[in-house]
């Protein structure tokens, strides 16, 4: 998966695809707030994001309290977002229904 920084253009476009996402104030990264009716469901979410990022090897900087993730996602190594950001936040949209 390409590790490289995408352009402005790349990274407008897919926020588009990406429902829910957002580009981080003051940073280079994406971001979104899952809210979920309790926190064993936010929980339940987290454990099968942490599978997924373990499998892309890309790791997300998230926040939770009790039914809310924060979740803001960059490439640190490119030092922005990268195809590899979009691929964990499609994935991330999807295991939240």
């Amino acid at each position: 998966m390409a590790r490289e920084k995408l352009s402005a253009d790349a990274r407008k476009a897919a926020l588009a695809r990406l429902s829910g996402w957002s580009e981080a104030e003051g940073r280079d990264a994406i971001t979104k707030r899952f809210v979920f009716k309790d926190f064993n469901a936010a929980f339940g979410f987290m454990t099968r994001a942490a599978l997924m990022a373990e499998k892309l090897d890309h790791h997300p900087e998230w926040f939770n309290v009790y039914k809310t993730v924060e979740v803001t996602l960059s490439t640190h190594d490119a030092g922005g977002v990268t195809e590899l950001d979009v691929t964990l936040a499609d994935a991330m949209n999807k295991l939240a229904g």
